[in-house]
């Protein structure tokens, strides 16, 4: 068809010019996986752009996510709400297009991408929630839940961790829904791809589970849309292997420096008159027409969905108010579950939490997740659900094995999906491995709940590489992510409630040691910090903390009150701490007090904000040995004597 052929020389041009108004943009994929983004939208891509949040459309994820100006240029093309003047707008500040894929900035994108490999655990997220939503609501004759999860990827995002630990999971469960397709083009920025990766990507796919099928025509418009028709027939999840060549088209076509290079106005020319082009930011009726009429059937596709819909819902009564239940927003009565905490009093903050958990997950459905391989540790799973496999497909909890960063990076897929409320659970200490996805969840304002265990030195025993003292540190300083450390089973509730209220992502820091009983506050504790032990007139002395280093501050008190009059803080949240009034946060702080002191088995510097230049900060400056619990929590200065002496000191001074 030479119109297939014209339009594909269009989206190039577009593509192209785009990166030269820009000034910069990675121009050697966006060309050379051209081809394959075409045949997709065009043959294989199910979307209707009158409503992009439609239930059964194609899920389509740009792991690579510097080919962004050709997907920018194809959701144009194909009547997404993305002008030729948001083309012209590449990379510029506040467009609809900027560098990278953002979600719910532009029409159409499913997920924030550009760190190479979290796109791909995304779509493994993604093609899991449609498997679980298939079993749970497809009957005989109604799929209702029926579509596929694309990925476009590159040699880089294949090489990353994270990306590989999600394929063997994909692998592992069988999502036969889950397509890649691979832009294998053997260049890095750095040069020949044989210089760092020369492994067999095709036996290394097999060898995980997955259908593997070679397309050596990637820059071919009709040999790849033949390829994807093969996919959609396997029975399992499958690479394409499209061997193209980066920067086609180009003087630099096959090289390393066409990666990130905009071509200059001369060369720009020069391609254009390749390619048959001879305007600029300018879309021929016959392409436009070619492309809107697949634009029309995915609108007649979505029509026909809602008709048989209401078909199912006739001749599937029962599952179809099941149906609906799970989409329907939920208030949960977090607030009661509070009156009743104290059956709760004696317990770790894992323990606690698989209570809260299980009590939450038997009123929603929706709430799914599971462990690195350690829930005997973390004790977060549901009861009496099982597990999701390829025998239980309604199981709502995951082996996810040994993944932590592929674990949270799925996570965010599951929450991308459709009204999942996720969780991804591990140690405190092995949390660096989750932090690019956390950022991820962050960014996008996922609703991922991360639920971390064994918060501090008290561990004892396993020794100074599971003390995760700068863990706490490093997931506050995550923009948009709250840190729940709880002192007891009511600000546990108050940071649940904040990760319903908020629906986005939360991390909850938890004890593997049982949690004194402290009395802390729900109602409070949704502010992020309140005065849980007020002064009698005026703080001589204000004590701040979080977890369980609150009993300690409790205990402090006690040992002061003969002489001072000591205020203690609970402080579960900075992050919601710090959005209070000015007026709330100096009414808790007391800043005319004498000394402000903090208590946290941390090494976060954020306690020196609150405390003042003159104030203490309690933490811990080194790791520790390995022993009894205690005797480590008191090496490390966590004694309330001598916390109380330190105090006197400082005010004898």
């Amino acid at each position: 068809m030479k119109i297939a052929n014209k339009t594909l020389n269009y989206v190039k041009s577009l593509t192209a010019q785009s990166i030269v108004a820009a000034g910069s943009g990675q121009i050697g994929s966006s060309l050379g996986s051209s081809a394959i983004m075409l045949a997709l939208f065009k043959e294989h891509y199910s979307f209707d752009v009158s409503d992009t949040d439609f239930l059964n459309r194609d899920r389509l994820v740009l792991s690579s996510g510097h080919a962004a100006p050709l997907y920018y240029t194809l959701l144009s093309l194909f009547g997404f709400d993305v002008t030729l003047q948001d083309l012209k707008s590449l990379r510029k500040l506040g467009s609809k297009t900027p560098a990278y894929p953002t979600h719910q900035v532009t029409d159409g994108v499913e997920a924030t991408t550009g760190l190479p490999g979290q796109g791909v655990a995304n779509a493994v997220g993604m093609a899991i929630s449609q498997s679980m939503l298939a079993e749970r609501f497809n009957s005989v004759g109604f799929p209702i839940i029926d579509h596929y999860t694309y990925c476009l990827v590159g040699d880089g995002d294949l090489m990353e961790g994270v990306a590989q630990e999600a394929c063997s999971l994909a692998g592992t469960l069988n999502l036969s829904k889950l397509i890649l397709l691979y832009d294998s083009n053997d260049v890095t920025s750095d040069g020949s791809l044989n210089a760092s990766n020369r492994e067999n990507v095709a036996r290394k796919f097999s060898a995980m589970g997955w259908n593997v099928i070679r397309c050596q025509k990637g820059n071919d418009y009709f040999a790849c849309s033949k390829a994807l028709y093969r996919a959609k027939k396997s029975t399992k999840p499958t690479i394409i292997i499209f061997k193209t060549i980066i920067g086609v088209g180009t003087s630099k076509e096959g090289t390393s420096s066409v990666h990130e290079a905009a071509l200059t106005s001369e060369e720009l020319k020069r391609f254009n008159k390749s390619l048959g082009v001879f305007e600029n930011f300018y879309v021929p009726n016959d392409v436009r027409d070619w492309c809107m009429a697949t634009t029309r059937q995915g609108k007649l596709t979505h029509e026909k969905w809602n008709q048989d819909l209401a078909v199912y819902a006739t001749s599937n009564p029962v599952l179809y108010r099941q149906f609906n239940s799970f989409f329907d927003k939920k208030k949960l009565d977090i607030e009661k579950l509070s009156h009743n905490s104290y059956k709760w009093e004696g317990l770790s903050g894992r323990e606690l939490n698989h209570l809260v958990l299980n009590e939450i997950s038997q009123k929603l459905n929706q709430v799914v997740g599971g462990s690195a391989d350690a829930t005997r540790f973390t004790l977060s799973n549901i009861d009496n659900v099982g597990y999701f496999s390829t025998a239980n497909r309604r199981g709502r909890n995951f082996h996810f094995g040994l993944r932590e960063h592929a674990m949270a990076a799925i996570c965010n897929g599951i929450a991308l999906y459709e009204d999942f409320n996720p969780f991804a659970s591990t140690l405190l200490a092995y949390a660096s491995y989750m932090l690019p996805a956390i950022k991820m969840s962050a960014l996008m304002k996922l609703n991922t709940l991360y639920l971390f265990s064994h918060d501090s030195i008290k561990i004892g025993q396993p020794g100074v590489t599971l003390q995760p003292i700068e863990q706490i540190a490093n997931l506050r300083s995550i923009i948009g992510l709250n840190v729940f450390r709880p002192c007891d089973a009511n600000e546990m509730l108050a940071g649940y409630k904040t990760y319903f209220d908020e629906r986005g992502p939360l991390a909850m820091i938890l004890s593997s040691q049982q949690m004194p009983i402290v009395d802390g506050q729900f109602k409070e504790a949704l502010q992020g910090g309140y005065v849980l032990l007020p002064a009698k007139n005026k703080a001589d002395v204000v004590l701040l903390a979080s977890g369980t280093e609150v009993a300690i501050a409790l205990q402090v008190a006690e040992e002061l009150k003969k002489k001072l009059d000591v205020s203690v803080v609970s402080m579960p949240c900075v992050e919601l701490f710090e959005r209070q009034t000015a007026h709330y946060k100096s009414k808790v702080l007391q800043p005319d007090a004498k000394l402000t002191v903090a208590i946290e088995a941390s090494n976060d510097p954020i306690w020196y904000k609150f405390v003042g230049r003159d104030g203490i900060v309690v933490s811990v400056d080194e790791y520790q040995g390995s022993g009894n619990g205690d005797d480590v929590y008191k090496k490390a200065g966590f004694d309330s004597k001598d916390i109380a002496r330190k105090i006197l000191k400082n005010l004898s001074k």
